[in-house]
């Protein structure tokens, strides 16, 4: 009797894979456009560094106070309807804030684009997982991976050749008026299931935030994203200090490490495809992130070996988002609860967001730059052992 042949992807599945990675691509710029447009927003504004720091900064604190209450908004409302309306919040957030007149009128459109973020980085991978056919997920599952890095780049790139600010974020709005377009018209709808009750959903939630192997994922993806803000929130200063440049140079060559996380997110799907063991390709990226650390915290090399490394640096990091990813499936209770534990991560990559700047900053300004390379070092030995807690290869085999 014929052997069937494996499932390949087909046109339709690779369409859905582009039109939801570009939508969080358009998400990742929400957070790429207001770092980039700081200074312009304090000279309209007369805002400070931490005011400005903010509007950065408040997408991460949505993220990590509700990154589980949306996974389960996720899994109640269907992943393709959340998508939908993340991408809506979008429009109506980037419309509020490109007519804002003031600063609090512009935070509060901050925190719409940060609702839309969220549900939208939710309910992508979850598309994913339905959409394309099992046992195939782990490259579309990569390239989603690539959002982050691609949208915050793509903001950085552009962002200095627009006139003001808010045509920043008017193109932003565009996009996304865009996106949501090809969406509705081209993610196929959700099998119809019976909704679930609030206690039901709430019931998952917790059941979700007790369950090890989520939360193993979670503090993985934690330690993942504080070493990889811990440098790059600062990359453009630390470029400047070390190799005396101006701040526009340094910005461009801060964008161009940036983007290189995008060449581990691809790899790390090829690997994962052609049978590497996860938590070979995570401990051997944690440690790498790791050990660069003195050669670029520390005056060692001169300057392009220092800019190699940090691009080193991303690219390496970047196996982590995609393999961490593709896991979530792998350990996720339920195939229904896959949007849960998907907020569940969402909350631990947020966390190591929002402290790793705020760790290398308090750091630096007390002991220098050695400091930071501590906390790089420690962080980077401390997730090798959470990652062979997890047993992600026992998981992927079961």
């Amino acid at each position: 009797m014929a052997t069937a042949p494996a499932p390949s992807l087909r046109d339709r599945h690779w369409h859905v894979v582009s039109i939801v990675v570009g939508s969080g691509v358009v998400a990742a710029i929400q957070v790429g456009k207001a770092a980039i447009a700081t200074p312009m927003l304090q000279k309209d504004f007369g805002l400070d560094l931490a005011a400005a720091g903010w509007l950065t900064g408040i997408l991460a604190v949505l993220g990590l106070l509700g990154g589980i209450l949306a996974g389960s908004l996720v899994a109640r409302a269907g992943d393709r309807r959340s998508l939908l309306v993340g991408l809506g919040l979008l429009i109506l957030g980037a419309v509020i804030g490109a007519l804002a007149t003031g600063y609090a009128v512009l935070l509060a459109s901050r925190i719409l684009e940060g609702a839309g973020f969220l549900l939208i980085i939710i309910a992508g991978p979850a598309i994913l997982n339905r959409a394309v056919p099992s046992g195939q997920q782990d490259v579309p599952l990569a390239l989603w991976s690539c959002f982050m890095p691609a949208g915050i780049a793509l903001a950085m790139l552009v962002g200095p050749f627009l006139s003001d600010w808010r045509t920043l974020w008017w193109g932003s709005a565009g996009l996304a008026a865009i996106t949501i377009a090809a969406a509705w018209m081209s993610i196929p709808a959700a099998p119809k299931r019976t909704s679930a009750s609030w206690r039901r959903t709430m019931s998952d939630a917790m059941r979700v935030a007790a369950s090890k192997g989520p939360l193993l994922l979670a503090g993985c993806f934690a330690l993942y994203s504080l070493m990889f803000f811990a440098l790059f929130s600062f990359l453009p200063v630390l470029l400047m200090e070390r190799m005396n440049i101006p701040h526009g140079t340094a910005g461009m060559l801060s964008a161009l490490a940036t983007a290189s996380n995008i060449v581990g997110n691809v790899a790390a799907g090829y690997l994962l495809a052609r049978g590497a063991r996860r938590s070979v390709l995570l401990v051997a990226a944690y440690l790498a992130m790791g050990f660069s650390g003195p050669g670029i915290f520390l005056q060692i090399f001169g300057d392009t070996p220092t800019l190699l490394l940090c691009i080193l640096f991303a690219a390496v990091g970047g196996l982590m988002p995609a393999v961490l990813i593709s896991s979530i499936p792998l350990l996720a209770p339920s195939a229904a609860l896959i949007p849960v534990v998907t907020g569940l991560v969402m909350q631990g990559s947020n966390l190591g967001q929002v402290a790793g700047p705020v760790a290398v900053g308090i750091a630096v300004e007390t002991h220098g730059w050695t400091a930071a390379l501590a906390i790089i070092l420690i962080a980077a030995l401390l997730a090798a052992i959470v990652t062979s807690s997890a047993r992600l290869d026992d998981s992927a085999a079961g």
